[in-house]
């Protein structure tokens, strides 16, 4: 016959098992926390189970999921970390215990009407940081002992790993819908230009700061962009979203890059002040022949001329958006460009490693590139540089002149002269 010590051990062990279950795991998120909360009522013998998590930015919690109390879900109750109950868990990071619920010890007022008379709240963790509270309660007075505090840490730990999955998920999905929604789905089929470009993201949510564009003009030039905001994730891909379509407008009313760049540089130090942002923005002639470019803290882009050595085109960097001087003048470069000649502008996340000055990146891609059809150009690039994973987000584009037959195409006026 077992000793009364042993069945307690046995008991312990089955309520550890119980939060700590692997099948919890195979739930999703959601699912997970609701499991989690019923086994965490019916181990504790409490009549509620609620999960609050932090919104960092309005350091507030906000209830997430109940059991018992999904009123306060319902109607998103919010607690400022520090305030009532749960927001001295989160401040304090340590358990708290009210033996005796009153009206002074406890913000949420759905607490007071459904007549919870002791509370036990723990921290949830993730990365040494509190992400959010996990509560219990009962409506009849109860002292919590000290075992119970661990096992709903234990459970907590859990509920941190749920909360994290649901909080990447998330942004994950809301990544990918903008991602989609600022880089062109196709690029724009233009007379005697062959296109191509590739994003490659360099991290799990597959949405950065980089981003390329193209566009026609009223005027019959043609708009190209590539750009770098720094960062990772949703908010680099916002700031992105916004500077793109500042440069889109810009580009209606000045009619020279580098003025152009001078008017987005005003606008990001203003609305996005603290992103370092680089952008180059070329305008390609209506012959074609000709292209005009400018560059804020952006690499050169590299020029494939048949019978001449591919090189990174020579022109002025000029200091990235947001930095330097306002009143800094932003240069204009015109570059030739030939029949049958391609133009490949690309980010730093091609050209750069760890370990190696990225000269030596530009030098090999260089060695790459040629004024061959830019899809195949693109594919090349990508398994030559070795970057199907690259440790920061890649964006290319390719942009080749078609050759032309007969004589030389006629010359259009400049940006300057097609008012």
């Amino acid at each position: 016959m077992s000793s009364p010590g042993a069945m307690r051990d046995d008991e312990r062990l089955r309520r550890v098992e119980a939060v700590t279950d692997a099948t919890l795991s195979r739930l999703d998120a959601s699912d997970m926390l609701d499991e989690l909360l019923e086994r965490v009522r019916d181990l504790l013998g409490t009549d509620t189970a609620t999960i609050l998590m932090l919104d960092p930015h309005a350091r507030q919690l906000v209830a997430t999921a109940a059991k018992g109390l999904e009123d306060e879900v319902r109607y998103g109750v919010r607690i400022p970390v520090g305030g009532g109950f749960a927001g001295r868990v989160a401040a304090t990071r340590q358990p708290v215990v009210l033996s005796d619920v009153t009206p002074d010890s406890v913000l949420n007022p759905i607490l007071l009407e459904q007549g919870i008379r002791s509370l036990l709240g723990v921290p949830i963790f993730a990365a040494g940081e509190v992400i959010g509270v996990l509560h219990v309660g009962t409506y009849t007075p109860r002292q919590f002992a000290s075992e119970d505090i661990q096992l709903l840490q234990l459970a907590a730990d859990r509920a941190g790993t749920a909360g994290q999955i649901r909080a990447r998920k998330l942004e994950q999905t809301a990544a990918l819908a903008l991602q989609r929604s600022l880089l062109p789905a196709q690029l724009p089929e233009l007379a005697g230009l062959a296109t191509a470009a590739r994003y490659v993201p360099g991290h799990e949510f597959g949405i950065g700061g980089d981003w390329y564009d193209m566009f026609t003009l009223p005027s019959g030039w043609t708009g190209v962009v590539i750009g770098d905001v720094s960062g990772h994730g949703l908010a680099s891909a916002v700031v992105m979203g916004r500077i793109r379509s500042a440069l889109r407008a810009y580009a209606l009313v000045a009619d020279d890059p580098g003025q152009v760049l001078s008017m987005l540089d005003r606008k990001v130090r203003h609305f996005e002040a603290g992103n370092l942002t680089t952008a180059l923005y070329a305008m390609i002639s209506p012959d074609r022949a000709t292209i005009y470019l400018s560059s804020a803290g952006h690499l050169a882009p590299v020029l494939a001329v048949p019978g001449r050595a591919t090189a990174p085109v020579e022109a002025p960097v000029d200091t990235p958006l947001g930095a330097g001087r306002l009143d800094g003048v932003r240069r204009t470069t015109v570059v030739d460009f030939p029949a049958g000649a391609l133009l490949l502008l690309y980010t730093d996340g091609l050209v750069e490693r760890r370990d190696q000055v990225i000269d030596i990146g530009i030098k090999a891609l260089a060695g790459i590139v040629e004024p061959a059809d830019p899809d195949d150009l693109c594919n090349r690039i990508i398994s030559r540089l070795g970057i199907e994973r690259p440790i920061d987000d890649v964006a290319i584009l390719a942009i080749r002149r078609n050759a032309v037959a007969g004589g030389a195409a006629s010359r259009h006026p400049g940006p300057h002269d097609h008012h």
